[in-house]
């Protein structure tokens, strides 16, 4: 059992909802990474998102492009989140760490060289926003050859032929977007939610994690009722962006401390 799937069936034994949390690798300043995701972890998040710079992110809305477009500034590589999962793993062996981002810094690389890389620093799995399913095949086996999960994106505009392939291939959990947009844009609707999983569910047996458009408390717990994990991201950016360098650690803890117990009322 990956460490996905053990938090996963952790916290469902004790009927709770995943909290799963999201910030880009290098913003607002390296050297605030590896502090922002224990701060995370103390807040109540299950599972941490971590962002791999990329000069193009084309599902991000304004908040995550502002964030990346930081990271690229400060220098941040794909081999730089290598380094901070590393350094995040010297105190923490326990919480899943997902690296989150585009094809092209994998290519750069080498598909080989990223799955062993990931392997070797303590990663848990991979979300590609453009590796399309039916294309990676070959890549999501070499992921679970390596223990790791690959996760995909589901839309509301996923065909039946799309879930298939996703249930066939993916790992860990899948991930849905609950909007059609870019991150951070629009409010959920979450009676649509709750059909679009059921229908998912018919093909999907992993947990199935929601986000796009999830910013406090109240509407965490409604996507919660239907949903196994509700995924935070640009919310907690735009707490990083409020608070300054400064006081960014400690208003991300004191932010995410609040989703969870709402998600734990």
């Amino acid at each position: 059992m990956s460490k996905i799937a053990a938090t996963f069936s952790a916290l469902k034994a004790h009927n709770k909802t995943a909290l799963i949390t999201f910030i880009t690798a290098g913003d607002p300043s390296p050297e605030l990474t590896v502090p922002l995701m224990h701060a995370l972890v103390a807040g109540g998040a299950d599972i941490l998102e971590l962002g791999v710079p990329f000069s193009d992110p084309m599902a991000e809305g304004p908040v995550i492009q502002r964030a990346c477009e930081r990271a690229l500034a400060n220098g941040v590589g794909i081999h730089d989140v290598f380094g901070y999962v590393a350094e995040f793993r010297k105190t923490n062996q326990t919480t899943p760490v997902v690296l989150m981002g585009y094809a092209n810094p994998i290519e750069r690389i080498g598909a080989a060289t990223f799955i062993a890389q990931s392997k070797a620093v303590g990663a848990d799995g991979a979300i590609v926003v453009d590796y399309p399913p039916e294309e990676c095949e070959e890549f999501a086996a070499a992921m679970r050859a390596a223990e790791l999960d690959l996760i995909f994106l589901l839309a509301p505009t996923s065909t039946e032929a799309r879930i298939a392939q996703v249930a066939k291939v993916g790992g860990g959990f899948s991930y849905y977007v609950s909007l059609k947009g870019v991150t951070g844009a629009g409010n959920i609707d979450t009676v649509e939610v709750a059909e679009r999983l059921t229908a998912i569910r018919r093909h999907v047996q992993l947990p199935i994690g929601v986000g796009f458009g999830i910013r406090d408390g109240a509407t965490a717990r409604a996507v919660a009722e239907v949903a196994d994990a509700v995924v935070i991201g640009s919310r907690v950016i735009q707490e990083i962006e409020s608070a300054g360098k400064d006081g960014a650690v400690a208003a991300v803890q004191t932010f995410v401390s609040g989703i969870r117990a709402a998600l734990d009322a």
